[in-house]
């Protein structure tokens, strides 16, 4: 699809006219035409319609509520107290909070001259306008605050808000329910709100914002406009719920890109069949997967940036990985496996707030200003809504576990009518996965294995391993670990949590951990040793050769780090000493406590065997008289007051009754006194 065919009229066209300085700043940023998402949602938003919007991304769903807002809000009779809200936009990150920011700042930073903030009217010191003030000046460009910044704590957005008179409110869902009902309960007002956006609204459900963006919607007034924003809306119970609570008669507003391709012509004529295609992935973007094993992932990866960056002039890629740990870990080992021009840049979600901010403005900045290749290694926490302009390239060197990530990962290029490429990397049975996404309307098609000159294997299923180069990698990462022991404790780290994340894949009829080859993905990792998990308890470890190392020598490169590990392994080794010792002590301790225990039942089996010869002997009797014998026994015993020896008499006198009515053997009789 070219550029023109993704727009659908000028912005002049619209049934009420943009206010003149709205207007220039729109045309100033390059957008001369409406793309179809803005054509059919400003009008609506911009009256009294409550709007549900699903539309590709890239499509142009920001300005779609960006300009509304501003425009209900200019053309307000009466301007809004210091301490009132008149717009509300929640996203589901800090970034992509960040970049909407950044579209209003930008609109707001192109104001006339003659217009006035509540601020530059009212300082600090100044009364708060009337609720019926009048303004003949239809320029007015409402204040902004963004309450989801890493600058600033709740505490602190409520002073900047108070001392701003801010009337737009951008933030995540957490941020923005402790600045209305948190910390601000007693301060913010919203009865004078005048929208509410919610934009990629699907994501916030997922993230399982449900619970405080009910709070919110019950906070805040029902007389409003609500707009939905998203490119997946899928989930249809909780996007019913959500519209149940929040909205009223909403305008379902759908658009879809559609391809057409010839299917084929008629013999001896011009006839031919067009196929009109829906997708929902820009229509600029040529989609592909390649299929490889495990082991030859990373190589199809360096190989696929190699020959993008001799196609293209100082491209731009971005590399989306399963999980933080991953990112973190590759991140330091590509810089060793690609060329030095390549700039690496990593975004993942448990870096600080602070970090992912510098990370994404650093990427940014490249893609304007760098003549070198630049790589953004990143999680789903850069797929969604950010709108990052000239990526080229985007690659899923892991599938993600939530299948509507897909199209939003392969969104970040072919922006706004631009073209671009995704590349997803499939091994094994996953390539059962290319009828999953048909099934979603995302075309793709296989793109031929790499090889090392650049060339294109033959089209296949899957091409036999390349046993040499994997090994090679392997090697190569193998010596960067090794430079540095924190570097395999990531590697170990990133493993596991790879592992961890695709047995718990949405698909998993699909992605089963059981059909994976695990030692091929722990050769892509380049790990020095197998790490201990139940996955690996049964597979077959014969392909696979831990690295030669000395472990007590292996070090990390930061001394307070290593000064901490020898600490450790010495405590350890004063630890086993000292375990090993007393289990010596015990066992010794214990043969001497059985051997004590075995001669004192030894004594006392002679001892009663003794006093029983030399009791009969006395007696003169044999075993048949015991009855005489016992009753003879107990009154010399009862003569020489031998009381405690009576008790042991008594025994067997209780015992030679048994012997006589049969219900004890005479052997068990002879037995229980020594005889045996």
């Amino acid at each position: 699809m070219s550029q023109s065919a993704a727009f659908a009229g000028l912005w002049s066209s619209l049934p009420t006219s943009l206010t003149p300085w709205v207007l220039d700043v729109i045309q100033s940023m390059g957008h001369t035409q409406m793309t179809p998402v803005q054509a059919s949602t400003i009008p609506l938003f911009m009256q009294h319609k409550d709007v549900v919007v699903e539309a590709v991304t890239g499509s142009g769903k920001t300005l779609a509520f960006v300009i509304p807002i501003l425009e209900r809000l200019i053309r307000r009779d009466a301007r809004l107290r210091r301490n009132e809200v008149g717009a509300l936009v929640i996203s589901p990150t800090r970034e992509l909070a960040t970049q909407i920011h950044s579209v209003f700042s930008f609109f707001l930073s192109a104001q006339p001259e003659n217009s006035t903030s509540k601020k530059s009217e009212h300082g600090e010191g100044s009364p708060p306008p009337s609720a019926d003030t009048e303004y003949s000046e239809a320029g007015f460009p409402p204040p902004l605050l963004l309450v989801s910044s890493d600058k600033s704590s709740p505490a602190q957005d409520i002073q900047r808000f108070l001392s701003t008179g801010a009337d737009i409110i951008i933030g995540t869902p957490g941020r923005m329910e402790e600045f209305l009902i948190g910390k601000g309960k007693t301060v913010v007002s919203v009865k004078e709100l005048e929208v509410l956006v919610l934009d990629e609204a699907d994501r916030l459900l997922d993230l399982g914002f449900q619970a405080a963006l009910t709070r919110i919607i019950t906070h805040i007034p029902k007389q409003r406009r609500t707009g939905l924003f998203s490119a997946t809306m899928t989930d249809a119970d909780a996007l019913s719920e959500l519209v149940r609570v929040g909205l009223r008669n909403p305008a379902r507003i759908v658009v879809k890109v559609q391809s057409k391709r010839t299917k084929g012509t008629k013999s001896g004529t011009l006839q031919e069949t067009q196929i009109i295609e829906e997708r929902r992935i820009p229509a600029g973007l040529q989609n592909f997967y390649i299929n490889c094993l495990p082991s030859e992932k990373l190589v199809q990866l360096t190989r696929i940036i190699e020959q993008e960056s001799s196609s293209h002039h100082a491209p731009h890629f971005i590399v989306y990985f399963a999980t933080c740990a991953c990112v973190d870990y590759f991140y330091r080992i590509l810089s060793t496996l690609l060329p030095s021009s390549v700039q690496l840049h990593s975004l993942h979600g448990h870096l600080p707030p602070a970090a992912r901010t510098r990370a994404l403005s650093a990427f940014s900045s490249a893609l304007s200003s760098s003549s070198s290749p630049s790589v953004l290694l990143a999680t789903d926490v850069a797929a969604r809504g950010l709108d990052i302009p000239h990526v080229d390239v985007v690659i899923q060197f892991d599938p993600p576990s939530d299948s509507k990530a897909f199209s939003h990962r392969c969104g970040r290029t072919a922006r706004a009518g631009r073209s671009g490429k995704a590349y997803a990397l499939l091994v094994g049975k996953e390539i059962e996965y290319i009828d999953f996404l048909s099934v979603r309307k995302i075309p793709i098609r296989q793109h031929p294995y790499i090889l090392a000159d650049g060339s294109k294997a033959p089209d296949s299923d899957c091409l036999s391993t390349e046993d040499g180069v994997v090994n090679t990698f392997m090697s190569q990462i193998r010596q960067t670990v090794m430079t540095d022991r924190a570097l395999h404790d990531k590697a170990v780290k990133a493993f596991v949590s790879f592992v961890r994340a695709y047995s718990k894949h949405e698909a998993s009829y699909i992605f089963r951990i059981k059909d994976l080859d695990l030692i091929g993905v722990a050769k892509s990792f380049g790990l020095l040793r197998l790490p201990r998990m139940p996955e690996l308890k049964d597979r077959d470890k014969s392909q696979w050769e831990g690295a030669e190392l000395n472990w007590d020598l292996y070090c990390y490169a930061d001394k307070a780090q290593e000064a901490k590990r020898v600490e450790e392994d010495s405590k350890k080794a004063v630890l086993k000493h000292d375990s090993e010792t007393r289990a010596a002590k015990r066992k010794r301790n214990a043969a001497w406590s059985q051997q004590a225990d075995d001669k004192e039942d030894k004594d006392k089996r002679r001892t009663q065997k003794a006093r029983k010869r030399q009791w009969l002997k006395s007696q003169n009797i044999v075993s048949g008289d015991s009855k005489g014998a016992l009753q003879t026994s107990r009154a010399k015993v009862e003569e020489s007051g031998g009381e405690d020896d009576w008790d042991e008499l008594a025994r067997e006198e209780r015992l030679a009754k048994k012997l006589r009515k049969g219900t004890v053997s005479q052997t068990e009789f002879d037995q229980e006194f020594g005889d045996l």
